[in-house]
């Protein structure tokens, strides 16, 4: 009687499944956590990070695109933002021997990569409340095999 009362517990612990619509929602909002950035700075990789942890064992398609949506911010977005400001940081500097002012064009085109990180979120977020398997490019590949 007693085995039978420990496989009860051990089955009722188990997380549930979560369905096809929740799988969708949370695979959306594991994306549009970049657009928390805007507000935070950081707050967008650490929320897809939580997401994964909450739901790698109730839906791999959830845990593969919230994986995928944290890998991307910290490359695309605190990467990038950061080799950014060090680049404004370096311009500015050496704008007083005129070598910076070659830096600022660079510093500009790099200072877009962010932006474009938020678009490709988004559109990221749109195609998994469609029920798409997104796969960000560069990352999805590399994620898939966590």
């Amino acid at each position: 009687m007693s085995d039978t009362n420990e496989k009860d517990i051990i089955v009722s612990e188990l997380p549930a499944p979560l369905s096809q619509s929740g799988e969708r929602t949370w695979a959306m909002l594991a994306h549009l956590s970049i657009l928390l950035n805007l507000i935070t700075g950081i707050l967008g990789p650490i929320t897809a990070l939580v997401i994964y942890l909450v739901f790698k064992d109730r839906s791999r398609y959830v845990a593969r695109q919230s994986m995928q949506s944290f890998v991307f911010q910290l490359v695309f977005w605190v990467g990038a933002g950061a080799l950014a400001a060090m680049l404004w940081f370096a311009s500015i500097i050496f704008s007083i021997l005129i070598v910076g002012l070659c830096l600022m064009p660079v510093a500009f085109i790099i200072s877009l990569v962010p932006i474009a990180a938020l678009i490709y979120g988004v559109i990221a977020a749109i195609q998994c409340s469609e029920g798409v398997d997104f796969k960000y490019w560069l990352v999805g590949d590399w994620v898939r095999g966590t």
